[in-house]
Formats: C-alpha cells, sequence, structure tokens
C-alpha cells in the first residue's frame, strides 16, 4: 500500500505539472483540483507511514482537507466547462460548507462526534486507521452524495441545452464524475483497506487534461459570434467595403451546426480574407505551403465550397 499511495503521490503531481506547461489558458478551479487531488494523496502516503495515532489522525485530516474542497473544486470547473457561470455567492456558500464539513471531521481524537475512537493497525507493513464512527459522520456521506447530484445535474442540463463547447466533451466530463461515483460506492460497500479514490482521482486529471488540452485548439463559434463587432450597413454594400470582422462573422454563421474553427484555421481563414497568397500566409504563421494547403482544404470542406472564389460568394449574399 505504502508503494501505491507513493505512485499516486507522484503522479499526482506530475499531472499538475503538465496541466501547468501544456495548457496555456488555466482554470483556477481546475488548478485548485489539482492541489487538492495531491493533498489527498499526500495524507494517504502519510497515514500509511503512521508510527502513532496521533500522527495517522493528523494525516487522515490532511487526506480530508483535499477531499472536501476536491469536490467544491471538480464541481465549479465542471460549472464552467459546461458554460454556466459560478457567482461569487456559489463560492462562498460552498467554501463555508466546506469549511464546516472539514471542522467536524477534525475534531477526530478530541470530540467523539465524527469518530467515536480510533485506532491504528499495520496490514502489509502499512498502516490503517480503524475507526468507530460516531453520530455525524453520515453528514460527509450527505455532503458528498450532494455534490455528485449537482455535478450530474449540471453536465445533463447542459447537454440536454446544447451549452458545452461540444457534446462530446459533455460526455468525458460525465465519464468523470461516474468513474468517481463508482469507485467510491465500492469503497463505501465493500472491505478494502486501501483507498481506491486516490487511483480514480489520478484518472480524473488525465481527463482534465486531455480535456483542456483539445479545448485550447478549438474556438467557439457562439464565443466568437458575440464578440464580433458589427459595423453600421450602408444602404449600398461593395464587397470591399465589408470589414474584416464583418467578413468572419458571415463565414462562421455558414459553418454547419456543432462545427468548430481550429485556432489555426483561423488564422489560415484570416489570411485568405485579407487577399494573401498561400505562400505569404505560410510565412505569416511560419509553416509550409503544404500545412496551409491542407488547412485551407480542411476550412473549404467544412464550408463546402472548393475555391477562394467560392467563398469569396458568402460576402456577396
Amino acid at each position: 500500500m505504502i508503494i501505491g499511495y507513493g505512485i499516486t503521490t507522484a503522479l499526482s503531481v506530475l499531472f499538475f505539472v503538465l496541466y501547468r506547461i501544456l495548457i496555456k489558458k488555466r482554470e483556477f478551479w481546475l488548478s485548485l483540483l489539482f492541489v487538492c487531488i495531491a493533498l489527498v494523496n499526500v495524507g494517504y502516503l502519510m497515514l500509511s507511514l503512521a508510527k502513532s495515532v496521533e500522527f495517522a489522525i493528523f494525516a487522515n485530516d490532511v487526506a480530508y482537507l483535499g477531499s472536501v474542497f476536491l469536490s467544491t473544486c471538480m464541481l465549479f470547473t465542471i460549472i464552467k466547462l459546461c458554460g454556466y457561470k459560478v457567482t461569487k455567492a456559489h463560492v462562498i456558500i460552498a467554501l463555508s460548507l466546506g469549511v464546516v464539513m472539514f471542522l467536524i471531521v477534525a475534531t477526530s481524537g478530541i470530540l467523539p462526534w465524527y469518530y467515536k475512537s480510533v485506532s491504528i493497525e499495520s496490514i502489509h507493513g502499512a498502516t490503517v486507521l480503524k475507526k468507530d464512527y460516531g453520530i455525524l459522520h453520515p453528514v460527509y456521506l450527505v455532503y458528498l452524495v450532494l455534490y455528485f447530484l449537482a455535478m450530474l445535474t449540471t453536465i445533463i442540463h447542459s447537454i440536454a441545452k446544447k451549452r458545452a463547447a461540444a457534446q462530446k466533451f459533455s460526455v468525458v466530463m460525465l465519464g468523470i464524475v461516474l468513474i468517481n461515483l463508482f469507485i467510491w460506492f465500492i469503497e463505501k460497500f465493500g472491505k478494502w483497506e486501501f483507498e481506491f479514490l486516490s487511483v480514480s482521482y489520478i484518472f480524473s486529471e488525465i481527463l482534465f487534461v486531455l480535456l483542456y488540452w483539445t479545448m485550447q485548439d478549438y474556438i467557439r463559434k457562439d464565443k466568437v459570434q458575440t464578440t464580433v463587432i458589427v459595423e453600421q450597413k450602408a444602404p449600398i454594400i461593395i464587397v470591399d467595403s465589408i470589414s474584416r470582422e464583418e467578413k468572419i462573422k458571415t463565414i462562421l454563421a455558414a459553418l454547419p451546426e456543432g462545427a468548430t474553427l481550429t485556432v489555426r484555421q483561423m488564422d489560415v481563414l484570416e489570411g485568405i480574407i485579407d487577399g494573401k497568397s498561400r505562400k505569404e500566409i505560410a510565412a505569416d504563421l511560419y509553416l509550409s505551403e503544404n500545412t496551409v494547403k491542407m488547412h485551407t482544404s480542411s476550412l473549404y470542406r467544412l464550408l463546402g465550397v472548393t475555391s477562394r472564389d467560392e467563398l469569396r460568394a458568402f460576402f456577396k449574399k
């Protein structure tokens, strides 16, 4: 078990570093989620190495500190991924509940509220905390269930309302929650000495890193359109007088439902709109002409055109 917790601790730190390196635009709550996961695994590792009841209780508190606020961070990360807003009221309420929950857990060894009694036992060379649950222990069960329900409700609602960046992203988020929920049920109703949630948290980190790494290469169609400045139209429209922003808006509006452009496709599109040749676009973007040709072809396929002339026809409609 000690080796297992050592591996999960190392991996939790590694994936946090990878997240900081790979993701350009970082999400605050996801960064905090990675910190909480590392804290949970450090607590489990400390507990497995404990030589006294006092240190074991302290290590257990460290793991709970991460677990309590991990749920908050994961919920807020999912809320933002689904296109909803995390308000100041949400933060205050969630953090207040988390503090109260942790203070209840922290009474272990002092008051018989969360644990009536605790002792330690060595199993395969690792220390395990043996607990006799107190009257307030079910509060944590309710706390977790409510968070799981909030996560599932948010994801399902976003899928129904098509508010997520893409349906496949919602499916990934749903998978993250269901995996953790499944492992939690196994631990809750099974007899396991190893905390398998430490492993499921690592899988969650992997999926979140992949999700954000994939999403950063996409521009949401609706998001781009809202930032476009629409100029006042004159009674007679001359093609060359149409602004670049208006042209981009027209093309994005012609995309199939749910379709997106990669950052590179957007760069190539802007070059085409500016009337640049393939060679000029390649020089501006530090790409080969073949790469520009590939992005241009994929862009044409999305729009259902075969040439620049057909693309310009969008502006004459």
